[in-house]
């Protein structure tokens, strides 16, 4: 399957294909949009530039998936969950995201440790790469 990319998400994607995660940078107040946007969200300037983030942040919110929402593609990959994700350079620009390191067995301990670090993990998906995130190992411990 080959997708047709708007001009604002093709870099976004070509970037994901050499294991690179972009945003766009307000350049009036330096807000980062992620995912990525041409307008600023925060102060509403119609300029922002293209950056690279590292792919780290923390995890906010956890929820597990229920039958209606469950993936079995994911799940092939391992234990996942919902939630909120704030990126390390700019805290206040927080987005929901698959996570993946988060099950039945360890919800409730993610869940009171909030906020928990994460980190990017960039998967093939139907012919394309695509972000979701991963707790960090040992973040618990």
């Amino acid at each position: 399957m080959t997708l047709k990319l708007e001009r604002n998400v093709k870099r976004f994607y070509d970037g994901l294909e050499e294991g690179v995660v972009s945003a766009r940078r307000c350049t009036e107040c330096g807000a980062i949009e992620y995912p990525p946007h041409y307008a600023c969200n925060r102060c509403g300037y119609h300029e922002t530039e293209w950056t690279t983030i590292s792919g780290r942040g923390v995890l906010k919110s956890a929820i597990l998936p229920v039958s209606l929402n469950a993936n079995s593609r994911l799940a092939e990959i391992g234990d996942y969950c919902f939630g909120e994700v704030a990126v390390e350079e700019d805290p206040e620009c927080s987005f929901n995201s698959t996570i993946f390191g988060v099950g039945p067995d360890n919800v409730e301990q993610i869940r009171a440790n909030l906020p928990v670090p994460v980190h990017a993990k960039i998967i093939q998906l139907d012919g394309y790469k695509t972000v979701m995130y991963e707790v960090d190992e040992g973040a618990l411990s």
